[in-house]
């Protein structure tokens, strides 16, 4: 079943990488709109973006997170905590309570993220918005691998996580939320990288076309379409 199997990948990464669930992901806080007081993170790991949100912006937030253990370390920062997963399991929440739901490179992990973020719709409260960051397919360290060198080669981290099921471009992150029933209203590149002069080069010659690759990810903030 996908539930037990991503259950224990994450489980095994979780033992490989001590601080995967303890990022802060600060990077990610601008993205999140001024006066947000209710929030959904989902795939929360162990609360600490949720626990900055909570500082910061005075915000009750509640989280989702697959792994019992980590759901744990959770539930000491965050408002309400809910271990299982967004895909399978019968989680209940509240219609139209949320001003924000929150995926923080989760949506990549997921079956049928379309389907997700359709169900969730119903959560927001009228002007609400979901963030997220994903990783960029096209990233030009992966184009380098893949077209120079012929490798495809899974890893622990990074676009090419051995846990990740889906796969984005920027056209691709746009194209997932508005098939969802959202309006996206800003869609960055973050996690930049410089260009080796001969990747500057090719962009130059290709008129700049090669601009999207130098992201590692994109944060896309977007609103139901209503």
């Amino acid at each position: 079943m996908p539930n037990e199997c991503m259950v224990e990948a994450k489980r095994r990464e979780s033992e490989t990488s001590e601080n995967y669930y303890h990022y802060s992901r600060q990077e990610m806080l601008r993205f999140v709109p001024p006066g947000i007081s209710t929030i959904l993170d989902i795939g929360c790991g162990a609360g600490e973006f949720g626990q900055m949100l909570k500082t910061e912006r005075k915000a009750e937030v509640w989280g989702i997170e697959l792994l019992p253990d980590v759901a744990r370390k959770a539930a000491d920062k965050l408002d309400r905590i809910f271990a299982g997963n967004i895909e399978t399991d019968e989680i209940s929440l509240p219609d139209g309570y949320f001003d924000s739901i929150i995926f923080n490179d989760v949506l990549e992990h997921l079956v049928d993220p379309w389907r997700v973020l359709s169900r969730l719709r119903p959560k927001l409260r009228e002007n609400g918005v979901i963030v997220a960051s994903i990783p960029n397919m096209r990233y030009f360290q992966i184009l380098k691998e893949l077209i120079l060198h012929k490798q495809w080669e899974y890893k622990n981290q990074g676009v090419l996580d051995r846990t990740h099921l889906r796969f984005f471009t920027v056209n691709g992150v746009r194209n997932l939320f508005e098939t969802s029933g959202y309006r996206v209203v800003n869609l960055e590149g973050i996690d930049q990288d410089d260009f080796s002069w001969k990747f500057r080069l090719l962009n130059r010659i290709l008129l700049n076309r090669l601009d999207d690759t130098r992201y590692g990810k994109f944060a896309c903030v977007a609103r139901v379409n209503v």
